[in-house]
């Protein structure tokens, strides 16, 4: 019987866990930190063993395989050892993708691929597809191949989980668009980083199809000097495409084969330009997935904001709270930022990883009448935006954030979470640093 070890307690983790199990693997869990009572009762269910604070090394070493969870660097001094003894390390897509004869519609992205893969399961739902919706979001892939029957996945895979697959293949593969982001994880080169967005196109084959932004320098310079089976299917703003998507006065026009759908970009659910790109991202795979046009138009149309994701929370005194907690890269902030028409209570920081704010500077000034700065250590921020903002001020948790902008705002204003940054100084991750603000601001 092969071993599995998995290491990383999550829900990545547990879920690839499941899968070893069922699929007759003698399997074991490790995870360095503390495992949630949730994952726990999981393992014990399924009769898995584990340890949790810390790695055995007896246990780990003596596998075939590791699956190892996104989080977890390669320069992990276990990670390390595994690689050294020439045991082979795979990622919970990877393995899961062995097992599952499912179309797969694979979405990767520096930012909107959340938006992107909610809205495209969003239309595959309407339409009554059978559809599981897992990767980054939701319910571990490898859980519900473990568990359950689909037919199609929609899966949001981030550089992280791409960076372990090696036979796994899309149907569809989308990039949103790349920007530097991560970079710590990169050795700091960007190409790396664009590198391992890029392994979503792995295998694909000519009746697949990939679909990209082609307003997107850093996608199309890097697509230049590649080759890719898959039919391309470009989406853009600035031109008209033969197939693909485009915009046109105002209307967003969509053409794949012989067919072709619009629809009134005042019709979309969600505003702002950076969501013209993700319906259009969107519209193009139920095109593939030969959707009808109605049904595009009423899932775009209907479609719920993805919480944590420019989510409106309240309005209080006239002024408006936004969670955008998911904004963790200076690009995710520069477009909540763009999209705001009233004067800014910002509120920022985390851990800064090895971004440049310069780009952040324009919007600030115009837009930004305070930022507040929520990290352990804001000084990135001092340093980009003293002068351009007429008030900074450093806080340590969200409930106190949420209490400064509150005296700071006036009648008319926005208070907007988006914060550049991983949330990892004060917070488990960016899901509860956006619920504390949100709790806090109901507090008021």
């Amino acid at each position: 019987m092969s071993r599995i070890v998995v290491l990383g307690g999550g829900e990545s983790g547990v879920g690839s866990a499941v899968l070893a199990k069922v699929k007759g693997f003698d399997v074991f869990l490790s995870d360095m930190g503390k495992i949630s009572d949730d994952y726990i009762a999981t393992l014990k269910e399924w009769d898995i063993p584990y340890e949790e604070g810390g790695h055995t090394e007896s246990f780990i070493l003596n596998a075939d395989e590791v699956i190892k969870s996104p989080g977890i660097p390669d320069t992990a001094p276990m990670v390390k050892d595994i690689i050294e003894k020439g045991i082979n390390i795979i990622s919970e897509i990877e393995f899961a993708g062995r097992y599952d004869s499912a179309k797969k519609v694979c979405i990767t992205g520096s930012n909107g691929k959340t938006t992107t893969t909610s809205l495209i399961y969003h239309l595959l739902k309407q339409a009554g597809m059978n559809v599981g919706l897992g990767g980054n979001i939701g319910k571990s892939y490898a859980y519900q191949v473990a568990t359950e029957q689909h037919d199609i996945y929609v899966l949001e895979l981030s550089s992280f989980q791409l960076d372990n697959v090696y036979d796994f293949k899309a149907d569809i593969a989308i990039i949103t668009n790349i920007t530097p982001d991560h970079l710590d994880r990169y050795g700091h080169n960007m190409e790396n980083y664009v590198k391992s967005k890029f392994r979503i196109t792995r295998n694909m084959a000519s009746d697949d199809c990939f679909i990209f932004c082609s307003d997107d320098e850093i996608t199309i310079n890097h697509l230049n000097q590649i080759v890719i089976k898959a039919q391309k299917l470009p989406f853009t703003q600035k031109t008209e495409v033969e197939q693909g998507g485009f915009v046109r006065d105002d209307k967003m026009i969509v053409r794949y084969k012989e067919q072709e759908c619009d629809m009134y970009l005042q019709e979309l659910a969600l505003g702002g330009r950076h969501n013209v790109y993700n319906s259009l991202a969107a519209a193009i795979a139920a095109k593939v997935m030969d959707i009808d046009n109605e049904s595009i138009r009423n899932g775009l149309a209907t479609f719920q904001a993805v919480e944590h994701r420019l989510e409106k929370v309240l309005s209080i005194r006239d002024v408006l709270y936004i969670n955008d907690s998911k904004a963790t890269n200076v690009d995710a902030a520069w477009y909540a930022l763009e999209c705001q028409t009233r004067p800014v209570i910002w509120i920022v920081g985390g851990t800064d990883k090895g971004n440049d704010y310069s780009s952040l500077v324009p919007l600030a000034k115009e837009k930004v009448k305070a930022m507040i700065c929520m990290g352990v250590d804001n000084r990135k921020f001092h340093e980009s935006f003293e002068g351009i903002v007429p008030k900074i001020a450093d806080v340590t948790s969200a409930e106190e954030a949420v209490k400064l902008a509150d005296k700071l705002a006036a009648s008319g204003d926005v208070v907007l979470l988006s914060p550049c940054c991983a949330s990892f100084d004060l917070f488990k991750n960016y899901e509860d640093r956006g619920r504390k603000f949100k709790e806090a601001v109901r507090n008021l």
